[in-house]
């Protein structure tokens, strides 16, 4: 499975493959056409409740992965498609937060890395 982290605001590149935005609001100040995003998985993303409980406060960053991983673990088919389209080619996770070891991508990729093999949802 091939699957990279980006920032929105990031020059996108040909080496990205697959550009798949996994924020549920579009990022400021980007343009659609200058982003050159492939997918956008909104549902994929974390509830707005717990986007706004966590807001990027490094003290409730493993509570918020826990959290996120049991909002995903909700949503099988959008991992199993996420998953399965990592196996075909490179992916790269769009992102706008300016934290990425912190980010809700960061927090995804390590869920479809570790946790959703484990959970059965690498169909």
């Amino acid at each position: 499975m091939s699957i990279h982290l980006k920032r929105a605001y990031d020059e996108p590149s040909d080496a990205d493959g697959v550009r798949v935005l996994v924020d549920r609001l579009w990022p400021r100040g980007v343009a659609k056409d200058a982003a050159r995003i492939d997918r956008w998985l909104k549902e994929i993303a974390p509830s707005d409740a717990l986007r706004k409980w966590y807001g990027h406060d490094p003290a409730r960053w493993e509570l918020f992965k826990a959290r996120y991983f049991e909002e995903l673990d909700g949503r099988p088919e959008l991992v199993v498609e996420l998953k399965r389209l990592a196996r075909k080619q490179r992916v790269t996770l769009v992102f706008a937060a300016r934290d990425e070891p912190q980010s809700n991508a960061a927090a995804l990729k390590e869920y479809l890395s570790r946790r959703g093999r484990r959970r059965g949802t690498d169909r």
